[in-house]
């Protein structure tokens, strides 16, 4: 059997290489990508010479031997390039988040309806991330019991001299909650096993970064199901002092146990990433999750091949952004503290 063949379209965020990787782990063979700006070319044309750059993104839409077209293209153009790729026979893996409005939302649902492709949303804080992915094994094998609560915290460092100019652009990266909390909307809604989700409470704010008016630096908000309920908190303001962009962290209550994850650094000292910590009935476990398979990219490429869901059901993919474009609805109409749009 060949080997299924993809391409890059919007190389606008660093997650691109990301999501390349996940299909090449996979199998997959990247054969060319389109990026207006040279200098995001080169950087990928250099990782990944075996792609050849193409000057109209049509010649890609329009090659019927490709099947996948995976985007980072700038958070408020990835919508349109979705349904354009779709409208062209194609499956699309986007990078988070997906929309930045809920009329893009609603439009590209409109578009997967009708043409039956495939949208995938790359929320890597899961897919990606063994301790994540171990402690879904554990919950479904009755581990803690019956899940009542997460809590999802998603701290970022800013870097801000490297960030475009787009990123700090309210309408066009969409507000922190529906880009960065995004991640954990999809992980609620997966350890609550329901896609009957609905936010109680949002809150946004820019604290500490008054000459970009558009950028908000913090997040939080409060959802529910009917059995389980979830906070989450985003923010920009990882300290210079931590040796990684983050100390994101994740929090499952269940009846019997309780599990936290330290995704990519425990700062009590342990070396390394995916630090799962489980406390049940019988005591107090440190697992490392660190040779735990990442299942999604293979999962993703059989489901371009079957037309199945087995990576991420279409309507839990889609449910995610809803939750994290609600919230961040409310929260803009709520805060104290205005943010510029």
């Amino acid at each position: 059997m060949s080997a299924l063949r993809f391409a890059a379209i919007g190389l606008n965020h660093d997650h691109i290489y990301g999501q390349v990787n996940v299909m090449l782990r996979a199998g997959a063979e990247l054969v060319a990508f389109h990026a207006l700006e040279d200098d995001l070319a080169a950087v990928f044309a250099d990782r990944f010479p075996q792609a050849r750059r193409v000057a109209d993104k049509r010649e890609i839409l329009e090659d019927s031997s490709i099947a996948l077209i995976v985007s980072a293209a700038i958070s408020n153009e990835r919508a349109g390039l979705a349904i354009e790729a779709m409208r062209h026979g194609k499956d699309v893996m986007l990078d988070k988040p997906g929309m930045v409005t809920l009329d893009q939302l609603a439009d590209v649902k409109k578009v997967q309806a009708k043409t039956k492709r495939i949208v995938s949303i790359l929320y890597s804080e899961h897919f990606e991330t063994a301790s994540t992915v171990k402690a879904g094994e554990l919950v479904k094998a009755g581990a803690i019991g019956k899940v009542i609560h997460t809590t999802g915290l998603g701290p970022h460092r800013l870097r801000k001299p490297t960030r475009p100019d787009w990123f700090f652009d309210r309408k066009r990266y969409g507000g922190i909650i529906a880009d960065i909390a995004s991640h954990q909307c999809e992980q609620f809604l997966f350890f609550a096993n329901s896609l009957e989700a609905e936010v109680l409470s949002a809150t946004v704010s820019n604290r500490a970064n008054p000459e970009t008016p558009g950028l908000q630096d913090y997040g939080d908000f409060h959802v529910r199901t009917p059995d389980v309920t979830g906070y989450v908190r985003v923010d920009w303001f990882t300290p210079d002092g931590l040796s990684t962009w983050g100390d994101g962290r994740l929090f499952i209550v269940g009846t019997e146990g309780t599990i936290e994850l330290r995704k990519y650094i425990d700062v009590a000292g342990r070396p390394g990433t995916d630090h799962l910590f489980l406390t049940d009935r019988k005591g107090m476990q440190h697992i490392d999750c660190s040779g735990v398979e990442l299942p999604y990219g293979r999962q993703l490429v059989a489901d371009i091949r079957d037309r199945t869901e087995t990576a991420m059901g279409q309507e839990h993919c889609f449910k995610a952004m809803e939750l994290a474009l609600k919230a961040q609805a409310l929260a803009e109409a709520t805060s104290l503290n205005s943010i510029q749009r």
